[in-house]
């Protein structure tokens, strides 16, 4: 393998890590504020979810974002990538019928590195 072969893929692995203690973050900080998490990376053909958070009568499909700068994080989420993230969420309601009459809400966790977590609930509807 080319030394930039190397490099991309060690590049990769540490995004993947930071991915995965945004996702930790985000849900402990969930946690606190009164949400159980039911989910952790839920994956589907039509594509994947960061989190899934019950509180109430409510399911929250979470997408989290890590990013240097909260401008950054906050423009992170794209049309496309939210219309995965409408189909993932219908896969996972399918897969998990306790939850079939409860509200569906689209969340957003901005992680930004030396503040606290940002959630902003009813972060973007879905067109379907």
């Amino acid at each position: 393998m080319t030394h930039a072969g190397n490099r991309d893929k060690a590049t990769r692995r540490r995004a993947e890590r930071r991915g995965h203690m945004a996702e930790s973050l985000a849900a402990w900080w969930l946690r606190a504020k009164g949400y159980r998490i039911v989910a952790k990376r839920f994956r589907s053909p039509q594509g994947e979810i960061d989190l899934v958070a019950v509180r109430g009568r409510t399911v929250a499909v979470i997408e989290v974002k890590a990013r240097a700068e909260r401008d950054a994080a906050d423009a992170a989420i794209g049309a496309a990538q939210r219309r995965r993230i409408a189909r993932a969420a219908l896969a996972f309601l399918q897969r998990h019928r306790a939850y079939a009459g409860f509200d569906l809400r689209f969340d957003a966790v901005f992680i930004v590195s030396g503040r606290l977590p940002r959630h902003v609930p009813d972060a973007w509807r879905p067109d379907f």
